[in-house]
């Protein structure tokens, strides 16, 4: 029997019945649920099939449902996407203003209290690049270092910044009751910071009535230093590799998830290791 699991992220492509079928009898242990995406009605019907394919087939596939967190995002831009040329002046407001080449909104009010003179933000995982030279109010005006497209809803970070986020967003509160509901096997945690992090998704758990394991996504560098508590309280690991990329310097990616991976086996704990593991194999390199 194989040690190593394969965990598979469904998306369009792959949540018709025919297309699980094909992944189950190609070894997908584990279905992936993103409720980034979609709504219930559509996770609850590709939910329905997965566990149809694994009875037809004889196995056992488990469900994880991925929360998505309290991700900073950039909101809608009035005309579609645009593109921000290095040198330009772009302003980040926790107004609620259309976006357009100068200006744009996002969901983080906090953004004005946390970022300072000097700081890094990057867009859409890395793409486009701008550094704060003021901030004024709800604005953050920012000088863009590395130019490129953006566009709605493309999400935020701030690298070496303790973001002052609350562990779940009012959506993940509702995404895991719903998931609970719907008898998942795992739930995981996107952008844990602490052990903490777990005791309100334990205090929704006990208030439902049903306790199901929980895996940190280590994707911030406060998770890093606090790995081995991390490790401990939770009952899995998965390293977001691309998201710690974005987070911290490449070189230091490959040590954390070889500390991960010791950390998980000395407590008999599953470690995930996640994103960026075959795009060179299938794009440029």
């Amino acid at each position: 029997m194989r040690r190593a699991k394969i965990v598979c992220t469904l998306g369009p492509a792959t949540s018709s019945p025919d297309a699980l079928r094909e992944l189950v009898a190609a070894g997908m242990d584990v279905a992936r649920l993103n409720l980034s995406h979609g709504s219930y009605a559509d996770h609850e019907k590709v939910y329905a099939a997965v566990r149809a394919a694994g009875d037809e087939a004889g196995r056992s596939v488990a469900v994880l449902v991925d929360l998505q967190g309290p991700k900073i995002r950039l909101g809608n831009f009035a005309a579609g996407p645009v593109e921000l040329l290095a040198g330009a002046l772009f302003t980040i407001t926790t107004e609620d203003v259309p976006g357009d080449k100068d200006l744009a909104s996002t969901t983080y009010k906090g953004l004005p209290g946390d970022a300072r003179v000097g700081d890094r933000i990057l867009i859409d995982d890395g793409k486009v690049a701008v550094e704060v030279v003021a901030v004024q109010g709800p604005r953050v005006t920012t000088r863009v270092i590395e130019g490129g497209v953006v566009s709605n809803h493309k999400g935020l970070n701030l690298p070496g910044v303790a973001v002052s986020v609350p562990a779940m967003s009012d959506k993940d509160e509702a995404d895991l009751r719903w998931a609970l509901s719907l008898r998942a096997d795992w739930i995981a945690l996107s952008f844990v910071r602490s052990a903490a992090d777990i005791d309100v998704v334990h205090q929704i758990m006990d208030e439902e009535g049903v306790r199901l394991p929980v895996i940190a996504k280590i994707e911030k560098p406060q998770a890093v230093e606090n790995l081995e508590q991390i490790v401990r309280a939770f009952d899995g690991i998965m390293v977001a590799r691309g998201d710690l990329g974005v987070e911290l310097p490449l070189g230091q990616v490959p040590l954390v998830q070889e500390r991960a991976v010791a950390l998980a086996r000395r407590q008999a704990k599953p470690l995930i290791g996640a994103t960026q593991g075959l795009g060179a194999t299938v794009g440029d390199s």
